[in-house]
């Protein structure tokens, strides 16, 4: 890994909301790191995803979807943190849906570098019912930016996978590798446990009780192979937490069953895990909260 020539660089994921950056993301590392939904606003961190191999290592960046439709401190927040990572990256990676490019797509392409690598990832490209409709696409989307390259990828179905790789790998400048050739993200344990348990919110919730929801792991223990985490979801009403709770409390029961699961498969040990609701209103808009919960 510290041969002459070997490559590391770091990567930004970038698109509207629900295009596939996640998704695409845990693919390419082939360990699900950054949680998914069909609601936007699933991913509202900066996660570093690490992929490594014998020439170069990819430290991929999911970030936010850029929001256009939500005005409040979080949405700020996030596209803060979107603008921000291209700027510290080496390659961006623009992420739009096969057959569908909309005002939302536009808004982010015009915030992509001029002076920096921009690779085009056409996603979903298995959901396109007439395929035939994919170059006229890729023409289409070609004329409004210089993109580096132009690949199409299917996550779910790793198709193409390899060759965005490839495509990211010229571009990446001569470094000796940053991480661990073991590591596969430098985010710790608690906060992937916290997402987890969002991404079980955000799957099973309505459409508006998700973006009024956050969640703070309140104790994580470890005990050898065993984590006590103690967890509290954050909602900003009353009739939201009563919604989460669910009736004699099987759906928060659910969730955290659902959670743990998850966690004992990432974090590779039991886990003991408590969960309550906690109303806190104007959370979203509080600068101050945003920070305590670990908000950019």
């Amino acid at each position: 890994m510290n041969a002459p020539g070997y490559k590391t660089g770091y990567i930004a994921i970038v698109g509207r909301p629900n295009v596939g950056k996640s998704t695409l993301l845990n693919h390419l590392i082939k360990q699900k790191i950054s949680i998914t939904s069909r609601k936007a606003q699933t991913t509202r961190h900066r996660i570093h995803g690490i992929l490594t191999d014998a020439l170069s290592q990819f430290i991929f960046v999911d970030t936010p979807g850029f929001q256009t439709r939500h005005r409040s401190q979080l949405n700020q927040t996030m596209n803060r943190v979107v603008l921000q990572s291209m700027q510290d990256v080496d390659v961006v990676v623009f992420v739009v849906e096969a057959g569908r490019f909309g005002h939302e797509d536009a808004q982010v392409l015009e915030q992509l570098p001029r002076a920096l690598p921009v690779i085009l990832a056409i996603s979903k490209i298995d959901t396109l019912a007439d395929k035939l409709q994919l170059l006229p696409f890729i023409r289409k989307i070609a004329e409004l930016f210089e993109f580096s390259d132009i690949v199409p990828v299917s996550a779910l179905q790793n198709r193409q996978l390899p060759a965005l790789v490839e495509a990211v790998r010229q571009y990446l400048p001569e470094n000796p590798p940053v991480f661990a050739e073991d590591e596969i993200t430098d985010r710790s344990e608690r906060f992937l446990a916290s997402e987890l348990l969002r991404e079980k919110v955000f799957r099973q919730m309505g459409e508006e009780v998700p973006y009024s929801v956050s969640v703070a792991i309140e104790q994580f223990v470890v005990e050898g192979n065993l984590r006590r985490i103690h967890a509290c979801i954050l909602v900003e009403r009353e009739n939201q937490k009563a919604i989460l709770i669910g009736r004699q409390g099987k759906k928060l029961k659910e969730m955290a069953t659902q959670a743990r699961k998850d966690m004992e498969i990432l974090l590779g040990g039991k886990v003991y895990l408590e969960v309550w609701v906690k109303v806190k209103s104007g959370w979203a808009d509080d600068a101050a909260a945003l920070k305590s919960l670990g908000y950019e």
